[in-house]
């Protein structure tokens, strides 16, 4: 019901925006608002709560850790990673901890 609910409000939204002077579709217009704010709340609300400076933290590292592997040409330690983006080993492993996909308890 929510997701349904989601998509009704990014069709609203779609519909208050378009202009209708531009040379598109409304649905070629509409599709991504409406996935957008679907994305948006499972993004937002999903079963643990991180903070965006956390989840941004986190991104940062993995485009770090990708560039500074291929430079290196091996698998870089947090440490190294940590030195690379400026912050400390322990914040770095929180935002990667804290974004990693829960474990089942099943």
């Amino acid at each position: 019901d929510d997701l349904y609910q989601l998509g009704c409000l990014g069709l609203i939204r779609a519909i208050d925006r378009f202009d209708l002077n531009q040379d598109v579709r409304f649905s070629t217009y509409a599709v991504p608002l409406i996935l957008g704010e679907i994305r948006r709340y499972l993004r937002d609300n999903g079963p643990i709560k991180v903070s965006r400076s956390l989840k941004e933290m986190a991104m940062r590292a993995k485009r770090e850790r990708e560039s500074l592997s291929r430079t290196l040409g091996r698998e870089v330690t947090i440490e190294e990673l940590a030195e690379a983006m400026q912050v400390k080993p322990e914040t770095l492993l929180m935002a990667l901890e804290a974004t990693s996909a829960p474990a089942s308890l099943q």
